[in-house]
């Protein structure tokens, strides 16, 4: 018997996590998704902890600290999948599928998915403010100079670049949930998931809910950038671009292939 499923299993496994979600307590929904948001956010603050903190390599090989980051970053993720947390990204396709099998409405689409964005943006905070900041990571060089510059970069780009760049991270986020699934075992969930999305992280994509860390994390950390800077010009087209990566690159997408009759 194969250890992983075929694409048209992972697909409605895929699915199924939605009404799954939909049908517990709404008050359970939502501390899932203050629990996806500090996992990102843990992946995040690895991230930077470790890469950050080798500036010598960093000025010699760039790419490799990149790597670095990207290698890291993804158990964030991981730990999302493995525990049932919920996060804004990956509903853009559960939920996709679901209300294209219309087995839930356009209205209850929405609704999850705006309560996923706004409690991972609680959790977040709670890593990049009291589990970063208040405790003194962020304020010892050179970790903080590399999340300054870091999170100083990500603002100060193009609405365009920032919602292209956003369909290639949640394009591939999306891809990542949608392998793991593929996964009969906690290993192989593991590698499946963090391909991808090491992929994201070294090539720079913009993920709305890591830049509720990063750049919020910035910012507490004495960073010259404004909450409505970071607002505007990036988590609003980051956010459109997220969507549209999940939504339609992996959600319609593979509904089409394997669910559309």
């Amino acid at each position: 018997m194969a250890n992983y499923y075929t694409p048209k299993e992972i697909t409605l496994n895929f699915a199924a996590s939605a009404n799954q979600k939909k049908n517990i307590r709404l008050i359970k929904f939502c501390i899932l998704a203050i629990l996806g948001g500090v996992f990102i956010a843990f992946g995040g603050l690895l991230s930077v902890m470790v890469a950050g903190g080798m500036p010598e390599i960093g000025a010699g090989n760039p790419g490799l600290v990149k790597f670095i980051a990207g290698a890291l970053f993804p158990v964030g993720l991981i730990m999302v999948s493995i525990t049932g947390a919920d996060l804004f990204t990956s509903d853009c396709a559960a939920f996709s599928y679901a209300t294209l099998q219309r087995q839930i409405r356009i209205k209850t689409f929405f609704k999850y998915l705006v309560l996923s964005y706004i409690f991972n943006f609680v959790g977040t905070q709670i890593v990049a403010y009291f589990l970063s900041y208040e405790v003194g990571l962020l304020d010892k060089q050179p970790w903080q100079t590399y999340l300054h510059h870091y999170s100083e970069a990500k603002v100060n780009q193009d609405f365009i670049k920032v919602l292209i760049k956003a369909i290639g991270a949640n394009w591939l986020v999306c891809l990542g949930m949608f392998m793991g699934y593929s996964a009969k075992d906690i290993s192989g969930k593991c590698i499946a998931i963090w391909i991808p999305v090491m992929i994201f992280v070294t090539l720079g994509y913009e993920h709305s809910i890591a830049n509720m860390f990063f750049i919020p994390a910035a910012i507490y950390s004495g960073a010259d950038i404004a909450w409505s800077t970071f607002i505007i010009q990036n988590l609003i087209p980051a956010t459109i671009g997220n969507f549209i990566g999940g939504a339609f690159f992996v959600g319609c997408a593979y509904w089409y292939i394997y669910l559309k009759d």
